[in-house]
């Protein structure tokens, strides 16, 4: 008479952590309710790609994780001290069907997100251009502490810490840094991140297809002003864009090699600020300033 209560009693810590988790699953729908989390709401061609991709990998790691999860638990309840009616059996053997199934369905699954994800990492290879009959338009992002310089080299324009391009055109991030630890270009609703460091250029291929603006941000620490080391990328039409250029190349702030040094200069939370007529070659010379003397005859080849 004694043992049903003691198993009746054994199950209500289960059921308050099934309550627990319900109560956890419906706080967490209800505070994301409505929130812009970037990483979910892609608005370019790449992050699309990658959300797709992270879906498929959640998906798989959950078929896996949940009848692993309960059976787990399953036999943990089925084997527990109480229970006089399970048998425990150390020593049986169990048939070559049930061994090769624990090894086949493991293996099974990681044949499938190898095959994906080596498809996908070449696919989503951030220095492929982008297949598209427009022109993509190239612009050369320097890191520096703690701010992005954006070099629009065919506009013939600059800003610090805001960047604007039009929707439906690839873009080309040519990546590298001055005089700052190595720094993480990202735009979560754009793509993913890739590295910005000195005497290098790295190369990242986006494109957005849905107005707005999105921030960008570097994605690890690099420093005192680490926190607000952070810009605004605008996606609009390419009319709006030229305006945008229009505009900016009648600022009176010209950046040239003083006006460079100028902005070198350690600094955080810096405003928006445009320039006009950036010096030719401006870009290269940073690069080059961190390569060997014997690297400064390819100069004018950095971008090969």
């Amino acid at each position: 008479m004694t043992s049903p209560k003691k198993s009746s009693r054994a199950g209500w810590p289960a059921a308050f952590v099934l309550l627990g988790l319900l109560d956890l699953g419906v706080l967490l729908a209800v505070l994301m309710r409505g929130t812009d989390i970037e990483l979910l709401h892609p608005k370019g061609l790449i992050a699309q790609q990658e959300f797709k991709l992270i879906v498929f990998s959640v998906a798989v790691l959950l078929t896996i994780a949940i009848p692993s999860v309960f059976l787990f638990y399953y036999f943990a309840w089925k084997y527990r001290e109480t229970n006089a009616n399970a048998t425990y059996d150390p020593g049986r053997k169990h048939g070559k069907y049930f061994l090769f199934s624990i090894w086949a369905i493991p293996c099974f699954f990681m044949a499938i997100m190898g095959v994906v994800m080596w498809d996908s990492t070449h696919k989503l290879d951030p220095h492929t251009p982008l297949a598209s009959t427009a022109k993509p338009l190239t612009v050369q992002v320097i890191a520096l502490r703690w701010k992005w310089l954006f070099i629009y080299p065919e506009q013939h324009i600059a800003s610090v810490n805001y960047v604007e391009i039009p929707t439906g055109i690839p873009v080309q991030f040519e990546l590298t840094a001055d005089d700052a630890p190595m720094s993480s270009f990202w735009i979560p609703h754009l793509s993913g991140q890739l590295y910005a460091m000195t005497g290098m250029v790295n190369t990242l291929n986006l494109q957005a297809d849905t107005a707005g603006d999105y921030q960008g941000s570097s994605a690890e620490i690099n420093g005192a002003g680490f926190a607000g080391m952070k810009f605004t990328a605008r996606a609009g039409t390419l009319s709006e864009f030229n305006e945008w250029v229009q505009t900016a190349s009648q600022s009176n702030d010209v950046l040239d090699a003083a006006g460079y040094q100028e902005i070198l200069k350690p600094s955080e939370d810096n405003p928006v600020a445009y320039y006009s007529n950036p010096e030719a070659g401006l870009y290269d010379t940073v690069v080059m300033k961190y390569m060997g003397p014997q690297t400064h005859n390819m100069a004018g080849m950095v971008h090969e």
